[in-house]
């Protein structure tokens, strides 16, 4: 964990998403500094988390992730937190705010999905034959998928610096510990937990997106009681690396906005 920023100002607390880690903030968190009590922090399991106090029994559900930002926003005294999640933390925030509806003023959600596996009425972007195939080839090869999948991930094919660093992200990720979380993001449906966000909430959304397509972004705003949808200029599922500039422009008008 890095706490950064401005002391007793709003925290302002950025979770990663699956393989990654805190660094993959390193472009847009330091940005706020000047306004806001910055925090970054690695999931247990993640980055350079302590792996002793990952549990497997607690970290079998996103909800136990959610526990953990709740734990850790209490620990550091923390109150009226805007929390920024991308990828499968954009869920992990929305279950926090569910459970303590008081700790949190605003979310980011970066590229969220409620629900990867298409259902009727509901484009998620997978089958769940391309789900089972996916999860088991990260669980028979993980650094061939690692290899294989990240660069399709981050788009941005005439930067392939930006795929290989999200590939060493992933290597660098216990394996056993990468498929249980694997499942746990791909197999999760959280569609019905976005009614119980009380809270203003932006959904920033890549234009093109392998993961989270740009249906899922707008089916998550609409869902939500006070949702609203940014299209950015960009590609791939991480514009916290490929696009920080739109990125943070956009959460800054998000923060500002005190309708």
């Amino acid at each position: 964990m890095k706490r950064t920023g401005a002391a007793g100002a709003q925290p302002l607390v950025f979770a990663h998403g699956f393989g990654c880690g805190q660094d993959m903030w390193r472009y847009v968190a330091p940005r706020f500094e000047d306004r806001f009590d910055v925090v970054v922090f690695d999931h247990l399991g993640a980055g350079g988390s302590d792996l002793t106090a990952y549990d497997p029994e607690r970290h079998a559900s996103l909800e136990g992730y959610a526990a953990d930002v709740i734990e850790l926003c209490d620990d550091l005294g923390l109150e009226d937190v805007v929390f920024v999640g991308h990828s499968v933390s954009s869920m992990i925030g929305v279950l926090a705010a569910r459970m303590r509806p008081d700790l949190f003023a605003k979310l980011v959600l970066v590229g969220p999905s409620p629900r990867y596996i298409d259902d009727a009425g509901y484009v998620g972007g997978f089958s769940a034959p391309e789900i089972d195939e996916l999860l088991d080839s990260l669980e028979s090869n993980y650094l061939g998928w690692s290899g294989a999948m990240a660069p399709a991930i981050m788009g941005n094919p005439e930067r392939p610096e930006l795929g290989d660093e999200l590939a060493a992200s992933f290597c660098r990720t216990d394996p056993a510990i990468a498929a249980q979380f694997a499942r746990v993001t791909f197999l999760s449906d959280n569609r019905a937990d976005l009614a119980h966000v009380t809270v203003p909430t932006l959904v920033l959304q890549c234009r093109d997106d392998v993961i989270a397509p740009q249906a899922v972004g707008r089916w998550v705003a609409e869902a939500l009681p006070d949702g609203r949808l940014v299209l950015l200029d960009a590609v791939g599922h991480c514009p916290n690396l490929s696009a920080p500039d739109a990125t943070a422009a956009a959460i800054d008008a998000f923060v500002r906005d005190d309708g």
